[in-house]
């Protein structure tokens, strides 16, 4: 009789499949997975930890590094935390334009998910589309904070600066002169919410482009329905959030059960799945890209209407204007002691949740009453997801692990913090 036994293979961190520090340890029979076992601690950066060494304002950036591909909605639970403790107003122009950036935040992310996604089960066309959107949403986060990516631009009490008046334009080189940078730069003549605007407007046909490509694609339909099914009430006990409860058929949205910022006075709906598969959880995906664009469109018409600060007038946590510092000493004072000290947050704390791309973002602060918290704990969205993909790939092919790790779209930087 021939010796049958069950394989043990290393899966990632360097295959394909497994984006950067992804590591699972698969226990197979034959092809059919038995066990997968995540081993999570190859990215460690220890964010948690080095928050409590630094003023309150010098952590924003670590939020931006955490969900590297979320970066606002990790600074918006980050300031609404501090604002709890602090007991700020921010400003309304400040709500819309953080909620407008949440959304842009958001389909960022799903438009870097369907990519990645599309391009671990072997469709290759989505990709370029999507990243071809992104470079135009990149460009509103430069033109906002000077940075592409890690923008730091929520700051407590508001935001940074108010939206710029201009856009930057291409100019000619051996790559692109004449019509091709007519057409270029046609969306560029306006300020920053003309060019916002004109996203909004051909931005769902784009998404009709995705899905033509996939939606009613035999092969990616083949690769995704029954793949990973999670019932309703398993993704309860399970902690799911965001687009893995809902594609489970849960209509559980922050911004629509716990409403923060302007959400309460914005239409829009909650897509939500059927059958709880990773088919489902791609179209409830998608749908969400639609309805983002539809907030967007609703604050980007409220800002034109309504000018305003951006920023509380509360010197404590506020610094202030650059023009004050030139001509005063105490407000020059004022301004070395805000950047190198930072404010101190009365004792206590507070959790503060939004509606990251992924899940339910939240940060537990803890103060001491001294100018850093002495505790933060980030409640990491995928983490949970992570946890679960066992129980989501038992049973299933070597090839549908890829598939179960596309749908639950994973970023390191937050699971292992």
């Amino acid at each position: 009789m021939s010796e049958i036994r069950n394989y043990t293979l290393n899966f990632g961190p360097q295959h394909p499949s497994a984006h950067g520090v992804l590591r699972l340890v698969l226990e197979l029979d034959g092809e059919t997975i038995v066990r997968s076992d995540p081993h999570i601690g190859l990215l460690h950066r220890g964010t948690e930890k080095l928050a409590e060494y630094k003023p309150y304002n010098q952590s924003i950036g670590y939020m931006d590094r955490l969900d590297y591909v979320s970066m606002m909605a990790n600074e918006h639970g980050y300031v609404l935390a501090i604002e709890k403790m602090l007991g700020i107003e921010v400003p309304e122009r400040a709500q819309y334009i953080r909620v407008m950036f949440d959304e842009i935040t958001r389909i960022l992310n799903h438009l870097m998910w369907l990519g990645a996604h599309a391009l671990d089960i072997g469709a290759m066309t989505v990709f370029l589309y999507a990243f071809r959107e992104r470079e135009d949403l990149m460009d509103c986060y430069e033109a906002v904070s000077g940075a592409r990516m890690h923008a730091t631009y929520y700051r407590p009490g508001g935001v940074y600066r108010d939206l710029p008046d201009s856009m930057p334009k291409y100019e000619a080189s051996k790559w692109h002169n004449g019509k091709d940078l007519d057409r270029l730069n046609e969306t560029r003549e306006g300020s920053l919410l003309d060019f916002i605007e004109a996203f909004t407007e051909r931005f769902p046909g784009y998404v009709d482009e995705y899905e033509t490509l996939l939606t009613d694609n035999r092969i990616w339909k083949q690769r995704t329905v029954d793949i990973g099914i999670v019932s309703p009430e398993r993704a309860l006990q399970l902690g799911f959030t965001g687009p893995m409860l809902r594609g489970s058929g849960i209509a559980w949205d922050l911004r629509k059960k716990q409403p923060y910022e302007v959400y309460d006075r914005l239409d829009f709906d909650i897509p939500v799945g059927k059958t709880g598969d990773t088919y489902d959880r791609y179209l409830v995906r998608v749908a969400e890209m639609r309805e983002s664009n539809k907030i967007i469109k609703q604050c980007v018409k409220w800002l034109k209407e309504n000018p305003g600060p951006v920023m509380t007038d509360n010197h404590k946590v506020a610094p202030p204007s650059r023009e004050e510092a030139k001509s005063s000493m105490e407000a020059l004072i004022h301004h070395f002691k805000h950047f190198s000290e930072g404010y101190s947050v009365p004792e206590g704390e507070a959790y503060a949740a939004v509606e990251h791309p992924k899940g339910e973002f939240g940060i537990y602060l803890v103060s001491d009453g001294a100018n850093k918290p002495y505790r933060l704990k980030v409640r990491a969205p995928g983490f949970t997801h992570l946890a679960a993909l066992d129980e989501m790939a038992k049973g299933h092919m070597i090839a549908d692990v890829v598939a179960i790790i596309g749908t639950q779209d994973i970023v390191f930087g937050e699971i292992d913090r």
